[in-house]
């Protein structure tokens, strides 16, 4: 993250935070007059979009408190959606019961696999395979999580 990129987080974290929510990602793009900042939060529960809607509004307000931008910007605040994995282990628990293509380290090695979680016990996760074999993952070795959604 470079020093400019930095500063637009290190504003941002506390507004997403103070309104419980957390932080996900930050994307700073575009052209030095027409930059594009996407802003992606989670929660604990769910995220609407009017929820996106006043972390918005107090970001542009801080934006443009602290002059943070010369000219034009887009700013786009939304949740990751489920083509970003998961993160932190608090954005585990309203997916309980749901589907994961999973990727952890064991023994130095990367393992893959396609589970439900169906428990979580205080840092590690439980998942269920398709085996019906249950498999216990600290988050620490977790590389990549992923929910898999279905339409069934």
């Amino acid at each position: 993250m470079n020093f400019f990129d930095k500063n637009i987080h290190d504003l941002i974290e506390p507004i997403v935070n103070g309104s419980g929510f957390f932080l996900i990602d930050l994307v700073v793009r575009g052209e030095k007059k027409n930059r594009v900042v996407e802003v992606y939060i989670d929660s604990e529960t769910n995220v609407s979009a009017e929820d996106c809607a006043a972390i918005s509004r107090e970001i542009d307000k801080k934006f443009e408190e602290e002059s943070v931008f010369e000219s034009g910007y887009r700013l786009e605040v939304s949740s990751p959606g489920v083509n970003r994995p998961l993160k932190y282990l608090k954005q585990f628990p309203k997916h309980i019961n749901r589907k994961f293509d999973i990727a952890y380290i064991d023994s130095e090695n990367v393992k893959k696999f396609s589970g439900t979680l169906i428990s979580i016990e205080g840092n590690s996760l439980v998942f269920l395979k398709s085996n019906r074999e249950e498999i216990k993952i600290d988050f620490s070795n977790i590389k990549k999580a992923k929910v898999i959604i279905s339409f069934s």
